[in-house]
């Protein structure tokens, strides 16, 4: 059997987009290589420019880098089906939106502060991809308990964890690991958008 010396790539778009977009993936085999903060730093910046409501900017990024003594308890917040492998990241990231925004002098509902958050995690995770690193975005994860351990203010929520590390080389991997490596693919164009509207119900 020929070793495979790089990931197999098995995406193809159906459309010309750019390559970032089918590049971008969350793999669970790291190398344990701590993030510096100043390339942390850079991921935030792009997620700084992601479009918001009103440029309210809900998005809060809170981290803690590998080595350092909030690593466990950030570390602590996932289950443990995550921890098994988020073990060897990084930088852990939680992402938090403020559910209000200042709109002239008073601080109003944001009907969007999840959607923009979504917006700015994207960036964070396509500038991590241009840097030669990986995330991968979590929901297993104690939200409750990281309100106050990590002392979320009220009025904002609790949207997503992120594991942020270097991805281990192909030829580094067991089988077992290639399996759950190799790129996976992604539901047609046509099961979710649609022309004037909702396909007519037949019920």
């Amino acid at each position: 059997m020929t070793e495979e010396p790089t990931r197999p790539v098995t995406r193809t778009p159906d459309h010309a987009i750019e390559p970032i977009f089918a590049e971008r993936w969350s793999p669970r085999a790291f190398t344990g290589e701590a993030v510096p903060e100043a390339e942390l730093f850079r991921m935030f910046e792009a997620a700084r420019w992601s479009p918001s409501a009103y440029n309210s900017q809900p998005w809060r990024f809170l981290y803690a880098l590998r080595g350092t003594p909030d690593w466990d308890t950030f570390f602590d917040l996932l289950v443990p089906g995550n921890q098994k492998w988020a073990k060897d990241t990084g930088a852990l990231v939680i992402l938090v939106s403020n559910s209000r925004m200042k709109v002239g002098d008073e601080f109003k509902p944001s009907a969007s502060h999840s959607l923009d958050a979504g917006a700015a995690s994207l960036a964070f995770a396509l500038q991590a991809n241009r840097q030669g690193w990986h995330v991968h975005g979590m929901g297993g994860f104690d939200k409750e308990r990281a309100v106050t351990v990590l002392n979320v203010p009220e009025h904002h929520r609790v949207e997503a964890a992120y594991a942020v590390g270097r991805a281990t080389p192909w030829a580094e991997l067991t089988e077992e690991q290639r399996a759950k490596e190799r790129a996976n693919a992604r539901r047609p164009i046509t099961d979710f958008a649609f022309h004037g509207g909702f396909p007519q119900r037949e019920d």
